[in-house]
């Protein structure tokens, strides 16, 4: 298996959820309001100064489904370049 961490805008949530269910995924944790920077956006602090936020997905999936996911994440990334969309793949172990 693997996860998912998604990394994106909040402005874009609706576009970006939405995106991700028509490719077929149902099951993810989001985490709202996330605060940070990046290398590639302004910073997104919450604050006067920096303002926005950001959310972080969470996606686990079989190792199969990594390609399909894979080029709906590329397309979402060309598909709202000002989102600071920014996905990353990492191993994943169920504990029972």
């Amino acid at each position: 298996m693997k996860m998912f961490l998604i990394i994106y805008c909040e402005a874009a949530d609706e576009e970006v959820v939405c995106a991700l269910k028509e490719a077929g995924i149902h099951g993810y944790t989001k985490m709202v309001e996330a605060r940070g920077e990046g290398t590639e956006t302004e910073p997104k602090l919450g604050t006067h100064c920096w303002p926005g936020k950001n959310n972080i997905l969470l996606i686990a999936v079989a190792d199969e489904e990594v390609p399909r996911i894979n080029e709906r994440i590329r397309r979402i990334k060309e598909e709202y370049p000002r989102a600071g969309f920014r996905s990353f793949l990492l191993p994943m172990e169920e504990n029972m």
